[in-house]
């Protein structure tokens, strides 16, 4: 089974800063210019239709200006950051801990904000372990693989939960048998089983392929966590993009919000957009069981989001308290029945 997602190698940057230098050629962009980098996996599917149907470019012409826009791919959190920071991007995407890091990290300075919601869907804690039925039976003996142990969304989910039930004192009580391993490779081993990773928590469309296997699971869903539908990956950018290119903002966000109406009004076309702009290997029939799912919902709408900052910041993760998710929003958003 082939679970790698794969792009164009042209658009696939390398996620170490010693390329960065490659990317600042062109800093970060003045107006009629944007530089975005996604991650993969269909959580991405708004950018994905965005790109394909040219929306930035249609939007930017409504206001009289061409727009050249540069589609970047990198995986990790980190590195997205190391990039956005550095003036190589301008538009980067990740979970909402990670962007809620980089928020805090740069108040009073870059202020970084979200710009949108990429969408609604639930991450999966899965295992093959036959005794592991609920987070308390889990042992020094299991290993969870996460794509980034103790501070990518996954991780702070687990804490955020882990913390409800053992004390804030013992939030990372489940990080010592965390292991970081990218998705496909955790994928692979979960199916397989025979490894020491037993356990994974995953995301779409890896754990729909890891929950056809009659041996693995369903521990927890971040849905049960977060009390309901809740915003798995943002956009976000900073101050001094947001504020000095307000037509190209503009069209982004436009470009962003009917992407969203083209995929709720035709989700089959929008599975084969994911498969044609993404080159996955992935059957389609997946693809669109997965676009279809009831409990995703491909919004710019955030929700759920300011639960993680108020957790975090209880935890001591977050130095910043957020009085509301509009704080770590730019205002574009805030017409839209957020939270």
């Amino acid at each position: 089974m082939k679970t790698a997602f794969q792009r164009p190698a042209l658009s696939v940057l390398a996620a170490t800063l010693g390329l960065f230098g490659a990317l600042l050629s062109g800093g970060a962009q003045a107006e009629g210019k944007i530089s975005i980098a996604q991650q993969f996996g269909i959580g991405y599917l708004i950018l994905d239709v965005v790109r394909d149907q040219k929306l930035i470019e249609k939007h930017g012409k409504e206001q009289g200006l061409d727009i050249k826009v540069d589609w970047n791919s990198i995986s990790g959190a980190t590195a997205m950051n190391e990039a956005l920071l550095a003036g190589a991007l301008d538009v980067v995407s990740a979970g909402v801990p990670p962007m809620l890091t980089v928020w805090d990290r740069t108040k009073g300075k870059q202020n970084v904000k979200a710009i949108a919601s990429l969408g609604s869907m639930p991450n999966y804690l899965l295992t093959n372990n036959p005794n592991v039925k609920t987070l308390k039976d889990f042992t020094d003996k299991d290993r969870i693989a996460v794509p980034a142990a103790g501070v990518g969304f996954q991780s702070r989910t687990l804490q955020i939960e882990t913390a409800k039930l053992f004390g804030n004192d013992n939030y990372k009580k489940f990080d010592n048998i965390s292991v970081s391993l990218a998705h496909p490779d955790a994928t692979s081993a979960l199916i397989a089983g025979g490894s020491e990773i037993n356990s994974h928590f995953s995301s779409p469309p890896f754990q729909y392929q890891e929950l056809e296997s009659a041996n693995v699971h369903k521990v927890l869903s971040s849905y049960d966590v977060l009390g309901g539908q809740a915003t798995f990956n943002v956009l976000y950018t900073t101050e001094k993009f947001h504020d000095e290119n307000p037509k190209t903002y503009k069209a982004f966000y436009d470009a962003l919000a009917e992407a969203e109406k083209i995929i709720k009004a035709d989700k089959p076309a929008a599975a084969q957009t994911y498969i044609r702009v993404e080159q996955s290997k992935l059957p389609l029939p997946l693809v669109e069981k997965i676009v279809a799912d009831p409990e995703i919902d491909f919004t710019v709408t955030p929700q759920r989001t300011f639960i993680y900052a108020e957790k975090l910041h209880e935890l001591g993760v977050l130095k910043n308290k957020a009085a509301s998710w509009k704080d770590f929003f730019f205002e574009e958003a805030h017409g839209t029945e957020g939270s």
